[in-house]
């Protein structure tokens, strides 16, 4: 096997070890995946022979380097990324007494990017547009931890099917953004589009493989999803409905806290159901609700 591949899956698993979320780990994989490909480009060979010139060339290049599925360069803030990727590899060789290189560069990122909010009817669409096999029943229930209790991204992967307490209609999450827990509640609607995803389609799932796993969304190989294999899900009903916005899973948050709002729910009542920590993280959708 390539030893570049073998220094990728070791970074990652130091990463998840380290508690990254899995969108971070998986990019930085990718960022550094990019990199030892321009290291070949630039018949740079080894670790070793890494000078702080080498990442500033390669600073350089990304910044020239065309966009590969759009038009135009690559953004400030996707170099941005790149480059803290390549900062975290650095400590990681150097804490696993591996051949390190420095970089030393700052980077400033774009500001940040206008939220997506999608519409109530926009929303409605992407139910619409599941299915009714088991594939359609488990999209419904993540629209429903995503939109429906407004999770954050991690959170919602994180789940265990024991988190969703269907008598009491919360849902418990375990280790939220600072490791803080709560209960969300749920309403009516979600709540029988999890009790049907949990006892008819995850049922099901788990009958293909002798196994217990307790994460609540499975795969067809009743393993944990990861939250990419979540995004492509949320992408296809994207599709589905016609829906062309940009919007990912934290969209559906942002739009739940914005629909809440314009429905007369109070900032700090919104602020409990998103588990901020503070107002100040829920005044940016007031706002947006009153557009």
């Amino acid at each position: 096997m390539d030893i570049n591949i073998i220094l990728i899956q070791s970074f990652e698993k130091w990463l998840q070890t380290l508690g990254y979320a899995g969108s971070t780990v998986y990019a930085s994989a990718r960022y550094v995946n990019d990199f030892f490909f321009y290291l070949k480009t630039s018949e740079t060979n080894a670790i070793e022979a890494i000078q702080p010139e080498t990442v500033i060339n390669y600073h350089k290049h990304l910044q020239t380097r065309p966009h590969k599925t759009r038009t135009g360069a690559l953004s400030q803030n996707y170099i941005t990324s790149n480059i803290n990727a390549l900062k975290r590899f650095s400590r990681y060789l150097q804490q696993t007494g591996k051949p390190f290189f420095e970089v030393a560069i700052k980077t400033q990122p774009d500001k940040e990017p206008p939220k997506t909010i999608l519409s109530r009817e926009e929303i409605k669409q992407l139910y619409k547009a599941c299915a009714n096999d088991t594939l359609g029943i488990r999209d419904r229930a993540m629209l429903s931890i995503y939109y429906g209790c407004g999770l954050r991204r991690s959170e919602g992967v994180n789940l265990d099917v024991k988190d969703v307490l269907l008598k009491e209609k919360f849902v418990f999450v375990r280790a939220g953004k600072g490791n803080r827990e709560r209960y969300v509640p749920m309403g009516g609607a979600v709540r029988e589009d999890l009790e049907q995803y949990i006892y008819v389609a995850r049922e099901k799932i788990l009958s293909f493989k002798e196994t217990h796993e307790n994460a609540l969304f499975l795969s067809l190989r009743a393993k944990r999803l990861c939250a990419n294999q979540v995004m492509e899900r949320l992408h296809k009903l994207k599709a589905t409905a016609g829906i062309n916005k940009p919007a990912g899973l934290h969209s559906l948050r942002h739009s739940i806290a914005t629909h809440l709002l314009q429905s007369g729910m109070t900032l700090e009542e919104v602020s409990r159901f998103l588990g901020h920590s503070s107002l100040e993280s829920t005044q940016i959708y007031t706002h947006i609700a009153s557009e």
